[in-house]
């Protein structure tokens, strides 16, 4: 029986060892990561994903994710081409997709990233006016995306979007941006108001134009008239009457002629 027991004892050690092993050198790694194994110091290349046989002690891993992180980059102060202080903010999104460079050419890549987005960004912001910073931010997102990828691509990392948030100008500033605003909206008020005037003086020439070119034109367009003159209210109504009634109205100014004539001729 004691036999049993030394025996026994001999082999507990044994066990836990292997299931220490075991634990150490069995990893299940997911599908959105990889495990990067350095074996005696020297890359072995990515592992991955599901199930895992590493050597403990001799294996060394680093598990990288390759779903993409949000880079929240803070305010940059920004003095822009036309020498206008600002504060512009961003955010970056970008993925690993060559774990063993992440691992091998850098020592952080996500310090390296996020350090390389804001030099990038207070680079491209002060190289453009503060009315393409506010307008045109598409094609500034664009510029910093293409030169963080290109920087980026030597650590294995995808850039696949920025967006500039923010744009934060002095309050001096924006009252004076209103101000144009508000005058650039009259312009555009009176411009608008002076071409509608220009179309409708263009339509009433033609209309007289063509009352005019048929007889009898003006007296039906006053019959339609004297509704509209009717509904006002008032005492007093114009009563306009059509040019052709002169016809058959005398001239007073021959009236006057022959009055005066007539009058020379009796004093004779």
């Amino acid at each position: 029986m004691f036999e049993l027991l030394a025996e026994g004892g001999l082999y507990l050690p044994l066990v836990v060892i292997i299931i220490v092993f075991l634990t150490s050198a069995i990893k299940i790694v997911p599908e959105f990561q990889r495990l990067v194994v350095f074996r005696l110091g020297r890359l072995i290349g990515e592992k991955g994903p599901g199930f895992v046989l590493v050597i403990p002690v001799v294996d060394r891993i680093f598990r990288i994710s390759l779903r993409i992180i949000t880079l929240d980059v803070p305010s940059q102060e920004v003095i822009t081409r036309d020498n206008v202080t600002t504060s512009v903010n961003a955010v970056v999104y970008y993925r690993v997709v060559e774990p063993n460079r992440a691992v091998n050419n850098v020592e952080d890549f996500r310090m390296a990233t996020a350090q390389l987005a804001q030099t990038t960004l207070r680079s491209v912001a002060g190289q453009a006016e503060l009315d393409e910073l506010l307008s045109e931010r598409d094609k500034l997102n664009q510029q910093i995306q293409g030169i963080l990828d290109e920087a980026t691509d030597v650590w294995g990392i995808k850039v696949t979007a920025v967006e500039i948030k923010d744009v934060v100008i002095p309050e001096a500033l924006q009252k004076a941006i209103s101000r144009q605003a508000t005058a650039e909206r009259e312009r555009r008020a009176v411009i608008v108001q002076a071409e509608g005037e220009k179309e409708a003086a263009g339509r009433i020439a033609a209309a007289a134009k063509t009352l005019s070119a048929q007889e009898g034109s003006f007296f039906v367009r006053l019959l339609r008239t004297l509704p509209e003159i009717a509904s006002q209210q008032g005492n007093l109504i114009a009563f306009p009457l059509p040019v052709e009634l002169r016809q058959l109205l005398p001239d007073p100014v021959e009236m006057a002629r022959k009055a005066s004539k007539n009058e020379e001729t009796e004093e004779e």
